[in-house]
């Protein structure tokens, strides 16, 4: 990741010139990537905005909208460019930055403020804050601040909520918070930018005004869960089927619910979140009543806090790999002529993410030397003994086990060699009593390194570990039989070494290109048989 805090016009400057030139094509691939600032306007917009491109002296680029708001700018009312994609900076970079945007965008400054973002990442609140100023140009408050902002966003334009409920759900700590941050960022009301954004629906039932008017948080309604939908941004291509299809053939039952065949292609879960159990279905395709127009990414929640819905947003995005840069991704992988046709096949096909690590080790674990299917029976066998109750109107019934339910009641459950069954027992035990510790902000080295002192626990599992949690897109599991008969299939080496020396002109997408060879290794869209 680049540690370019803003770029100027100059003659040496290649990074202005490339973003200059985004600007002036209008294109929309940058979207999400970088900000840029206008002076002569005091706003800021997404690099495709439609409004007449400034003159070089009065652009300034920022990495994030965050940097922008510190410098006293606006958010353009016409581009609206907080309601972009991500970047997918975060992920290419491993740095204490792109660690710490992961934390801020799960709402862990919001939870734990700075002081406990500080202690996830390592280091003390005095380094994280010099470190954010001086790479991206805001501290972690202002950064947290411009996220609750975008998911105020979000709701204002894509919900029927209450004002005053939007101020709860996107992290406020009071309606005039809300109000002011709005003001200040979007040079408007929440009244105002709702109606804007949707001037066919009046403002909420019981907000008259144009400002959040409840100096309250939304009450406690006796357990009952808060229902939330929006319609998520990402950049197309988007390889929809791919990643529905992968989570399909894991899904593991009364956790996940899948459908492949209906209208559109949906998939619904149990979430276990901060301030309690919530769900999720997420679907793609057309809007409902619709033929011609193009399809989005669209994800009902439910939940047993509005304050859990940054999290939840945050983790969705990673699972669908919704801020991904296909257009990076495929023109890389395409120049290898092997894999030329594969990407030609399946433009924009993503690498799926977690929405819980501690989940995702237990099934690579369980999951090791089996089939799919047969990773899937065991870990739906734990799931229905161990997993705690909760039932979505999605039609998921239970939340997968917690490391400290396996841990108590895993070994009446487990099947399998018995080494197999002492590494799934000696993780739950060490993630329950905090002796290991998985986050998508952890370090990727000493990832792995905390992992594979584990016993049971091999490169091929922290590898795998490292592609979904950290959503590392860099890692080729190259002992991994199904991608090597993939690479057989495509006509690459198959042999691990050589295998490994042929993957190095894919970086660093070499994530991306294994999705490819295990694709390539079953018939489509059966997704590959030794990947749990």
């Amino acid at each position: 990741m680049t540690t370019t805090l803003a770029t100027r016009p100059a003659t040496t400057d290649p990074v202005f010139a490339e973003r200059y030139r985004a600007i002036a094509s209008r294109d929309r691939r940058f979207d999400g990537q970088f900000i840029t600032a206008v002076s002569s306007t005091g706003i800021y917009c997404r690099p495709s905005c439609p409004a007449r491109t400034p003159k070089p002296e009065n652009v300034t680029f920022y990495l994030t909208s965050a940097a922008a708001h510190e410098a006293g700018y606006r958010a353009c009312k016409r581009c609206l460019p907080e309601a972009v994609p991500g970047t997918p900076s975060w992920d290419l970079g491993h740095d204490l930055s792109a660690r710490a945007m992961r934390l801020v965008a799960d709402g862990v400054v919001d939870r734990e403020g700075v002081d406990g973002l500080a202690a996830r990442l390592g280091y003390s609140a005095r380094h994280v804050h010099r470190v954010l100023v001086a790479e991206l140009g805001a501290g972690p408050v202002a950064l947290a601040r411009a996220v609750r902002a975008q998911t105020a966003r979000a709701l204002l334009t894509g919900t029927d909520l209450r004002l005053a409920d939007v101020a709860f759900a996107a992290g406020f700590g009071s309606v005039r918070q809300f109000n002011d941050t709005v003001a200040e960022v979007f040079d408007t009301t929440p009244g105002e930018l709702r109606r804007r954004a949707r001037p066919d629906r009046a403002t909420s039932t019981g907000d008259p005004g144009s400002r959040a008017e409840t100096a309250g948080s939304p009450a406690d309604d006796g357990g009952a869960t808060a229902a939330l939908d929006l319609t998520l941004p990402l950049r197309e291509p988007f390889d929809a089927h791919g990643v529905f299809a992968f989570l399909a053939a894991r899904a593991v039952d009364g956790v996940e619910v899948v459908d492949l065949d209906g209208p559109l292609l949906s998939y619904a879960r149990t979430l276990a979140l901060p301030h309690g159990p919530g769900a999720l279905r997420a679907t793609y395709g057309p809007p409902p009543g619709t033929r011609r127009r193009p399809p989005r990414f669209h994800v009902e929640l439910e939940l047993t806090s509005v304050a859990d819905l940054p999290a939840a947003i945050a983790r969705v995005r990673r699972l669908f790999d919704l801020d991904a840069d296909p257009a990076a991704v495929d023109a890389a992988l395409a120049a290898d002529p092997a894999l030329a046709a594969s990407v030609h096949a399946v433009p924009g096909i993503r690498v799926p993410g977690a929405v819980d690590a501690a989940e995702i080790l237990v099934r690579a674990l369980v999951g090791q030397q089996i089939s799919v299917a047969a990773a899937r029976t065991h870990l739906s066998r734990l799931a229905v003994a161990l997993g705690t109750p909760f039932a979505s109107r999605f039609g998921p019934t239970r939340l997968f086990p917690t490391p400290a339910q396996l841990a108590a009641g895993g070994a009446d459950h487990l099947r399998g060699p018995a080494r197999r069954t002492a590494a799934v027992l000696g993780v739950a035990h060490a993630l329950a009593d905090g002796s290991l510790a998985l986050s998508p902000a952890d370090d990727p080295a000493a990832q792995r390194a905390a992992l594979e002192a584990m016993p049971g626990v091999g490169p091929w599992t922290s590898g795998y570990v490292a592609m979904r949690v950290l959503h590392d897109p860099d890692v080729l599991l190259d002992g991994d039989l199904a991608l090597r008969a993939g690479a057989a299939a495509l006509g690459l080496p198959d042999d691990r070494r050589a295998l490994a020396a042929r993957a190095e002109r894919w970086a660093p997408w070499r994530s991306y290109a294994a999705m490819h060879l295990w694709r390539a290794s079953a018939p489509a869209p059966t997704p590959p048989k030794e990947t749990p």
